[in-house]
């Protein structure tokens, strides 16, 4: 079993910064070989926001956040963050954490590349 914990949420004015933190603990040396970072905004679907592939070190980013969102991770402690720059009131979502055994494609920019999911921390960008 793979578990998730998110953390480093909260309400930031626009134009401020954020880190958010997940490690994965339980049996992940096989079990998780990408992690990434999605959001869900009241009343819409959830969306890909950026991923880690731990071989390579490889990253993705959404394009509304290219440029502003930084992903990286610390491999021996299955840890990855998001450093948020530049914030947005349109970045206001919960995000959520994901963990999985893929390691490249296009699958890994969708939910169905992922089998391990945090509960999710708000993050609230005021105007």
């Amino acid at each position: 079993q793979v578990q998730l914990v998110e953390s480093g949420g909260g309400l930031v004015q626009a134009g401020g910064s954020l880190r958010l933190s997940c490690t994965a603990s339980g049996r992940t040396s096989f079990t998780v070989q990408s992690m990434a970072w999605f959001r869900q905004a009241p009343g819409q679907e959830r969306e890909f926001v950026a991923t880690f592939a731990k071989r390579g070190g490889r990253t993705y980013y959404a394009d509304s956040v290219k440029g502003r969102f930084n992903i990286s991770g610390d491999t021996a402690k299955n840890t990855v963050y998001l450093q948020m720059n530049s914030l947005k009131p349109e970045d206001t979502a919960v995000y959520t954490c994901a963990a999985g055994s893929s390691i490249i494609g296009v699958v890994l920019l969708t939910s169905r590349g992922y089998q391990y999911w945090g509960q999710g921390t708000q993050v609230t960008v005021s105007s």
